[in-house]
């Protein structure tokens, strides 16, 4: 018998039910009913309700690692970024504490210098503005350099005062520096006048004593002398003008065994760290000169 003729239909025996093509026209008319019934009546919303809360539990485990993958990129950022943050705010705030230290030190300065151009309008000889440059390099003075020399009228003995008073007085004058000797310098001698009393005397350097100080000696162990009196320039040397303060006395020893008191005194004037100074001219070089003898008429007599 030949192939062609054989029945390729299932037997009886296994045909149960409607045929494929039925199903799908029935599931395909339930499928679009119960969209259609959805849309109008919400007949699948609970039915969606508890499928979504019966499968949160496996969502959430799905989303689980993502999550901490995204988390634990995002912490190393967030570390980054405060690193980089407080390395940009430490940097910010060294700037600003510098530009702070040197805005104080600037409106210091410019204190300094208004006040010695007022010093200036009120004195009555000539003064010049000068800069300190550096200390002298001998540990046993007390010496600077300031940035003034003869070039612009400096000369010897010209006394130097700041804001406060009597810093000390020029002892080399080079061309285009000076040297001032300070003074607390143990050489220095300063012609001073007791304010409240009106006593004169003369203040020695004392570079060794409390970093720095004046003293008052060869004064009587009775003299009427108090801590705190002002001693200002007496102008009777020749060199500082009157009235200039110098120093205020800070201790007065009185001793038994001896003769004389010892009188410490604290300079008014910042000698330790002065920046901005005025050379003043010499009171003795501003005295004019003596005038001239007017010549004596000689009358000759003629003999008679």
């Amino acid at each position: 018998m030949a192939l062609g003729s054989l029945d390729r239909s299932p037997p009886p025996f296994f045909k149960q039910g409607p045929s494929a093509f039925s199903k799908f026209i029935v599931f395909s008319a339930l499928a679009l009913f119960l969209m259609v019934a959805d849309v109008r009546l919400h007949i699948a919303q609970p039915l969606r309700a508890l499928v979504a809360t019966v499968l949160y539990p496996v969502q959430w485990l799905a989303l689980w690692p993502s999550r901490l993958v995204r988390q634990g990129a995002g912490y190393l950022e967030a570390v980054e970024t405060a690193k980089s943050a407080e390395a940009a705010a430490r940097k910010k705030l060294a700037l600003q504490s510098q530009r702070a230290g040197q805005v104080e030190q600037l409106s210091l300065e410019n204190t300094r210098l208004r006040n010695l151009l007022g010093l200036r309008d009120q004195l009555k000889t000539q003064a010049l503005a000068a800069e300190v440059l550096y200390d002298a390099a001998d540990p046993y003075t007390r010496k600077i350099i300031v940035d003034k020399g003869m070039v612009q009228g400096v000369v010897l003995g010209s006394p130097v005062i700041d804001e406060s008073g009597v810093v000390g007085q020029v002892t080399r004058a080079l061309p285009l520096v000076s040297e001032v000797t300070l003074i607390t310098d143990r050489d220095q001698a300063t012609p001073v006048l007791n304010t409240r009393t009106g006593a004169r005397s003369v203040a020695f350097g004392d570079p060794v004593t409390h970093g720095g100080v004046l003293e008052l000696r060869f004064m009587a162990g009775n003299a009427d002398v108090q801590a705190g009196d002002i001693l200002t320039t007496s102008g009777i040397d020749g060199v500082y003008p009157p009235g200039l303060q110098v120093a205020r006395i800070d201790r007065v020893e009185r001793r038994a065994d001896s003769a004389f008191a010892r009188i410490y005194c604290v300079p008014q004037a910042m000698v330790a760290g002065v920046r901005h100074v005025m050379v003043l001219k010499p009171v003795g070089d501003q005295v004019p000169p003596r005038p001239a003898p007017e010549p004596v008429a000689v009358v000759k007599r003629g003999r008679g």
